[in-house]
């Protein structure tokens, strides 16, 4: 009898049920009833107070196309896995003790960055582990695309799209923000998708001068309005060149409420444009996975199977160029996918004429003295 572990840790997002009933299907169909599959309750948590379910194929039907996750999750920061409690006892030790109590023969953890952290540390002390890559913010290095990460990005192009009739309407400014903290793969493909005129992202420091230059400028060439798609995480260029220190500090010291309230505010105190914010928040994490997830998590969950039929532990199950395989945690633990300044959407992006931000403004001095060079070359 094989004892395979399953938990979803982190934030929720589209298809986590869908890669849940991937793995567990397959397993089902290569060792029959010679399998038990226990469910870990709230991610980590659940490994850690050994709050668990056996799980029954029943469970797992009828949950293709539903959001959320049936096993429930929870964020466990990675830095607080080994600081031990008034007992001496770190939350380690007791996910040790709870897979060996289990008697598991591999544990299938379902996440991102933190969540592959951990699960790294699990392998480092012994356990058996298969990981699936779940996020919609796609930065979780090893694999070209994670889980949810396209669901994401069709319902940040939906609202988008549905912001341009209002805005044109009412010849405004809106300023839409898009979920992403280090990485801007989400609002890039979102900000491209539903057609929008300024995208900023955490890669590409912006000036709130260029941005204010770019709204002037359009709206002098007759445009009645504009589109500002912004990470939750952009950064200004004098935020970039903080010490990590003083930037904390700096936002903690932040008044708005988030960086889409910062710009509003900071647009408002440099032109007569007239912004609003639109914040979708967690809608970009609810519902079902759409089609496309629906097949790669399908696809995911019965690749981790193949891994825990051949022992290939230890290994991310990733997407490159369009592959399924197997890359080791050690290689995917603590590194961000972030986007390239230069890579080929950014290009794209610019030359249809979406702007980033970071272009600056002619200054006035550099603008005379151009004209100081034409008047002499014509000898005036």
């Amino acid at each position: 009898m094989k004892r395979i572990g399953m938990l979803t840790s982190g934030g929720d997002c589209q298809g986590l049920n869908s890669t849940i009933r991937g793995v567990a299907k397959a397993l089902y169909q290569e060792f029959g009833s010679d399998i038990e599959i226990i469910g870990f309750l709230d991610g980590y948590r659940g490994l850690i107070e050994d709050q668990a379910k056996i799980m029954s194929p029943r469970d797992f039907s009828g949950i293709l196309t539903v959001g959320g996750t049936i096993l429930g999750t929870s964020r466990q920061p990675f830095k607080m896995m080994q600081v031990p409690d008034e007992n001496g006892v770190t939350k380690l030790d007791r996910m040790l003790e709870t897979y060996k109590k289990r008697e598991l023969d591999c544990l299938v953890i379902l996440g991102g960055n933190g969540t592959h952290k951990s699960a790294n540390m699990l392998r480092e002390n012994g356990c058996n582990v298969v990981t699936l890559p779940k996020t919609i913010d796609n930065d979780l290095w090893g694999t070209d695309i994670t889980f949810g990460y396209q669901t994401a990005i069709d319902i940040a192009t939906d609202v988008i799209d549905k912001i341009h009739s209002t805005a044109s309407s009412h010849s405004r400014v809106f300023v839409v923000e898009i979920m992403g903290h280090g990485a801007g793969w989400l609002t890039l493909s979102a900000g491209v998708a539903g057609g929008a005129d300024i995208i900023l992202i955490p890669e590409i420091p912006y000036s709130i001068d260029a941005v204010v230059n770019t709204l002037e400028k359009r709206k002098k060439n007759g445009h009645k309005f504009s589109i500002i798609a912004v990470a939750e995480g952009a950064i200004s260029m004098e935020e970039a060149a903080m010490s990590k220190k003083e930037f904390k500090a700096a936002r903690a010291a932040m008044t708005d409420p988030s960086i889409a309230y910062r710009l509003v505010r900071e647009i408002a105190e440099r032109s007569d444009v007239e912004c609003r914010v639109v914040n979708p928040g967690h809608f970009q994490r609810g519902g079902g996975p759409c089609a496309y997830d629906r097949i790669l998590t399908t696809r995911l969950g019965a690749a981790a199977a193949r891994l825990i039929k051949h022992q290939q532990y230890g290994n991310m199950v990733a997407v490159r160029n369009d592959q399924i395989m197997p890359v080791p945690l050690s290689e995917v633990a603590g590194k961000l996918k972030t986007v390239p300044p230069d890579c080929e959407m950014v290009q794209t992006a610019r030359q249809i004429g979406i702007y980033f931000g970071d272009e600056l403004p002619k200054k006035k001095k550099d603008k005379d003295k151009k004209k100081d060079k034409d008047k002499d070359k014509k000898g005036e």
